[in-house]
């Protein structure tokens, strides 16, 4: 059985000065990710699931350490590929599982409809199927925002610093697939939320950069502030 791998994950809201400051220092010591445009970004689309008593809302509002979240994911607006994922937070760590989806079982999940052609390799997508069945998951909000993408590797360290702007609640979860989608911003214009993810340990070179007078770390997720600001 594969085992799962767990990294660090934390999180900063910056504001418009800060997020200049911090995007400077990091693009001079990490490299921007293959997959981000010419402009350095790409754009990020989720589709979240939550069960009859809201359970991952309120985890994540109660600061509940073990806990698991399902999204459905498409980058760029493209529908060719579709990622089911399932993230979870044990212990402050974090990991993360995916299986690939087809459009029809993508459009039968935004209904509501547990699809009958799950495939042996759709382990994520059989636990999820349970879920609909036992505890009522459902889609419950779309999270869409632009990402700028770092990566540094060196001195045996994995590290991947993002920067996440745009970041915008939608309620119509219908409109999963389209290529535009209407809902309202969760930050404050000119606002991003940087989040640093790495393995066993940060260098140094990194934790230096990090320091910056009124920055700090956030517990709530771009999920959370989307289902609490939604329209």
């Amino acid at each position: 059985m594969e085992q799962d791998h767990y990294r660090h994950e934390y999180k900063y809201p910056l504001t418009h000065g800060q997020r200049i400051i911090e995007d400077a220092k990091i693009s001079a010591v990490a490299s921007l990710d293959v997959h981000a445009g010419e402009d350095g970004s790409y754009n990020i689309r989720s589709l979240y699931f939550d069960d009859y008593e809201n359970r991952c809302y309120m985890d994540n509002e109660n600061g509940v350490d073990n806990r698991e979240k399902y999204r459905i994911r498409i980058y760029n607006h493209q529908t060719d590929r579709i990622s089911l994922e399932v993230k979870q937070k044990i212990r402050g760590k974090t990991s993360k599982r995916a299986c690939l989806i087809t459009r029809q079982q993508c459009r039968q999940l935004m209904d509501g409809i547990i699809p009958n052609d799950i495939q042996p390799d759709q382990q994520v997508l059989h636990k999820l199927a349970i879920l609909m069945a036992v505890r009522f998951m459902k889609p419950v909000v779309i999270v869409d925002y632009d990402r700028v993408p770092y990566v540094y590797r060196q001195q045996d360290a994995n590290v991947r610093v993002t920067f996440d702007c745009n970041i915008t609640s939608v309620s119509n979860v219908q409109t999963f697939l389209d290529e535009k989608v209407s809902g309202r911003g969760v930050m404050r214009a000119g606002w991003a939320l940087m989040e640093v993810k790495f393995d066993s340990f940060l260098p140094d070179e990194i934790h230096g950069l990090l320091q910056l007078d009124g920055l700090s770390a956030s517990t709530f997720s771009k999920y959370y502030l989307c289902r609490k600001f939604k329209t």
